[in-house]
């Protein structure tokens, strides 16, 4: 799933590449990912972009006064493209969800691999009609959060799991599963600790957060969507390296199992060497 620094490297490049330039039409292959009705897709023909801005892990293209957001979800991704794009013989079939072409035929497809389909569009005449933009809480590497505003969100989280609450997007706009994985590592922070914790603590973990935030926006800074997959994938720790050796310790990266998600650590780094519980490995082994 694209997060905070990849969703932030589409929308500089989708910045480059759109404003300034006619949208000659936004075509919806898959009718379930459009989310809204009116204002109707059609709206957006002949109208000129004027901006692209990320909300959380959200794209929002403006143009004539309508915002186009996107969320791509587990499996979606943009694909840019150069020229005008085929006919569609088939629609309905393959993993194009919806296609956007400009004046001169370049523009871009989006896209979503596998069954579960959980692509989003919207058109709205403002951002915070998307009921997803408007729940999100403050964005970690806005200049006006700081360590204050961090400590609040983990003290009203209570006993709640660290993890999980780096991931909820009401609390943190843009952090999913892998880079919670990474900053916790970073941190040397077990995802099962309560998210109320020492001072201390939380300035560990705010410290690490902006850092692994940071790095991973430099790296993606300039690279095409093309690029930032494999970017992403290469240069992470611990998240998707189950069985591999920690990059700082050495200790063998483990895994817990959910029913839909699972998350990665090192027990040496961050749970003082001892393995957490994998709950669904251990209800297959009863």
């Amino acid at each position: 799933m694209p997060e905070l620094p990849e969703v932030e490297a589409l929308a500089t490049d989708l910045r480059s590449r759109l404003v300034g330039r006619t949208i000659d039409r936004m075509q919806a292959v898959s009718f379930a990912a459009v989310k809204t009705f009116d204002p109707p897709l059609g709206e957006l023909s002949g109208t000129a972009v004027t901006a692209v801005d990320r909300h959380g892990k959200f794209l929002d293209v403006s143009a004539g006064g309508l915002h186009l957001a996107m969320h791509l979800a587990r499996a979606g991704w943009l694909r840019w493209r150069e020229s005008a794009p085929p006919a569609m013989t088939r629609p309905g079939k393959g993993p194009l969800a919806a296609r956007l072409v400009l004046d001169d035929g370049s523009g871009f497809d989006l896209t979503e691999a596998g069954t579960k389909k959980s692509l989003a569009i919207y058109l709205v005449r403002d951002p915070a009609e998307v009921p997803g933009i408007a729940r999100l809480g403050p964005d970690p590497l806005d200049p006006g959060f700081g360590l204050d505003d961090f400590v609040a969100i983990l003290a009203g989280a209570g006993r709640a799991q660290i993890k999980g609450v780096l991931r909820d997007q009401s609390n943190l706009a843009g952090i999913g599963n892998a880079y919670s994985d990474e900053i916790l590592h970073v941190a040397r922070m077990s995802p099962f600790k309560p998210a109320a914790m020492p001072r201390e603590d939380a300035e560990r973990l705010f410290e690490a957060m902006q850092t692994t935030l940071r790095e991973a926006l430099e790296r993606a800074d300039g690279l095409a969507a093309s690029e930032l997959k494999r970017e992403k994938k290469t240069n992470l720790r611990v998240h998707g390296r189950t069985g591999e050796a920690c990059p700082v310790c050495g200790d063998t990266v483990r895994q817990v199992t959910y029913s839909d998600s699972s998350l990665q650590y090192c027990p040496t780094c961050q749970t003082g060497g001892k393995p957490l519980a994998d709950r669904v490995l251990s209800r297959l082994l009863k």
